[in-house]
């Protein structure tokens, strides 16, 4: 599968111009890179996050950015990770993922569960209360958002039935760039699969933004790595590697369950 990582500056608190900005970079990414598959950012309609009118700032339910990106995926023919957004629905606000497959029907929807108490992401925004493994060209597939890759009980349920490819978007701040880097090589070692991590870049409010995505194969060998700039970020993952690296070091086969109590 190929893959292309949209490392996307967005404009803080500016929605409308952030859902230009986003369509017109998956189409630069479709024409110029030819992936199979397209990935956003966390939180791109907004920034992280504008506090005092986030509510204001928030898609309601979706609806814009599901019926952009169904019809971008199905008229591309691409499958399109959305990345994340402020999403307001149930009577809250929550940071959601959206996954499109190249038909153009939303094959996931995924609201964070670990949110930021550091910068109080957890005071503006509801938990998500369930984890998301989706299908994408026949690849078994999961996402992430941001501060869930600190958690590795998290990806550990995800992937102890098998996964090829978890999708990591996130805001992710310059200062602790090497923390993302590290842990998403770390979870595609330990999980024996692909990750694809989508960073943002540039400034939100007072937090500068660190770029760095990468997409690291289970192996931990780094396929692409971006500087920390808004780019795009592409590589092929050759899926046909994954039976090798799963029959020769037996991960899952050998855990002792019963031993781990946490």
């Amino acid at each position: 599968m190929r893959v292309s990582c949209i490392q996307m500056d967005m404009v803080f608190a500016a929605p409308q111009e952030n859902f230009a900005r986003a369509e017109a970079l998956v189409r630069q990414a479709v024409l110029n890179e030819k992936p199979d598959t397209v990935v956003l950012p966390e939180t791109w309609n907004t920034g992280f996050f504008p506090r005092e009118s986030l509510a204001q700032y928030a898609d309601e339910d979706g609806v814009h950015t599901k019926a952009l990106f169904s019809a971008l995926a199905k008229e591309l023919n691409v499958n399109i990770v959305a990345g994340s957004v402020a999403n307001r629905k149930r009577g809250g606000i929550y940071n959601t993922a959206y996954v499109f497959d190249r038909t153009g029907a939303c094959v996931a929807e995924y609201d964070k569960t670990h949110l930021f108490s550091p910068m109080e992401e957890d005071k503006f925004f509801q938990k998500g209360d369930h984890l998301c493994r989706f299908t994408l060209d026949g690849a078994q597939c999961g996402i992430l958002i941001c501060y869930d890759i600190r958690f590795p009980e998290l990806t550990r349920t995800l992937t102890v039935e098998g996964l090829d490819i978890l999708f990591l978007v996130s805001q992710w701040p310059r200062v602790r760039l090497p923390h993302l880097q590290l842990l998403t090589a770390a979870r595609a070692v330990e999980n024996q699969m692909f990750t694809v991590c989508c960073n943002s870049c540039g400034t939100a409010g007072e937090t500068v933004y660190g770029g760095g995505s990468q997409l690291v194969d289970p192996w931990g060998t780094i396929l692409a790595r971006a500087e920390g700039a808004q780019q795009l970020l592409t590589a092929d993952l050759d899926l046909g590697i994954l039976d090798g690296i799963r029959n020769s070091i037996h991960v899952f086969r050998d855990r002792r369950p019963e031993l781990y109590r946490y």
